[in-house]
């Protein structure tokens, strides 16, 4: 991906779990300011893991990077907090949204501001453009979470990460457990958010058909590996794409699909010998 203005690089890392599992071999990808990219794969490939490395959230899940290097703006960050990456502009949103409950949304939105220094009238600035783009959130704040539907706790954990003026979110299945036309919202939110406000995108996401559609950049990852990237066009119109990720292709004489693995065996290991 040629454009000099890297944001994060992800050199060649192995992530092991409990000092025996390896989920990670040798992923590597660069994510340019001011854009999306998209994490895709099936559930198990390696997506969490990639974004929780980046964001340093392994050690809660006893797991470590053991190879490799990742650097944000050219600075080596495997060796800092998460709290450090915070203050980096650095903020994930976890798979399954992770509301506070019992807080109403606006409470919710407001424990996103914990780290902001510029006081009342900024974190107040804030919140009203977190409620232009999630209207549907103002409507609801003073709810509380527990009783807001799926959706709109995706809003809000979304909110919630905007609230601490993120350069960079690490967006988790977003689409996971939403009804379709909601995925199209919080999908056109993440696209308004990436082209009026400047904030970069790193999504894992196993509905590829809408990833590509509103990323600029895609990495597959396979069982740990990247298989294959590339611009998102590109990626949507790639035959073996469509085929095992887009569900559009098959065999035609009804017998079934061969993995993606099997097929591009050859071509990965081609790839990883280059």
């Amino acid at each position: 991906m040629s454009t000099p203005n890297i944001l994060l690089n992800v050199n060649g890392i192995e992530v092991i779990y409990n000092h025996v599992i390896l989920v990670l071999k040798g992923v590597s990808l660069e994510v340019p300011e001011g854009k999306v990219v998209a994490l895709l794969g099936g559930n198990g490939a390696g997506k969490t893991t990639t974004l929780r490395a980046v964001s340093n959230l392994l050690a809660g899940e006893r797991g470590e990077v053991t190879k490799g290097s990742i650097s944000l703006r050219g600075e080596r960050i495997e060796k800092l907090s998460t709290s450090d990456m915070v203050n980096r502009g650095v903020i994930q949103v976890m798979e399954g949204r992770h509301c506070f409950a019992h807080l109403t949304i606006e409470e919710n939105l407001l424990t996103g501001a914990y780290t902001r220094k510029d006081g009342k009238g900024g974190v107040a600035a804030t919140l009203e453009k977190v409620y232009n783009y999630f209207p549907r959130l103002k409507t609801r704040r003073t709810s509380q979470a527990a009783y807001t539907s799926g959706g709109e706790q995706q809003m809000c954990a979304i909110g919630r990460a905007l609230m601490a003026e993120p350069k960079m979110v690490l967006l988790d299945e977003p689409s996971m457990g939403l009804a379709p036309q909601i995925v199209e919202e919080v999908f056109e939110i993440v696209k308004d958010l990436n082209t009026k406000e400047q904030v970069t995108f790193l999504l894992a996401e196993q509905n590829t058909n809408i990833a590509l559609r509103y990323a600029d950049y895609g990495y597959i990852l396979e069982n740990g590996r990247i298989v294959m990237d590339g611009e998102a066009k590109a990626l949507r119109e790639n035959e073996d794409v469509k085929e095992f990720y887009l569900g559009m292709g098959g065999a035609s004489d009804g017998s079934p699909r061969k993995s993606f693995k099997d097929v591009k065996s050859y071509k990965r290991r081609k790839r990883w010998l280059a």
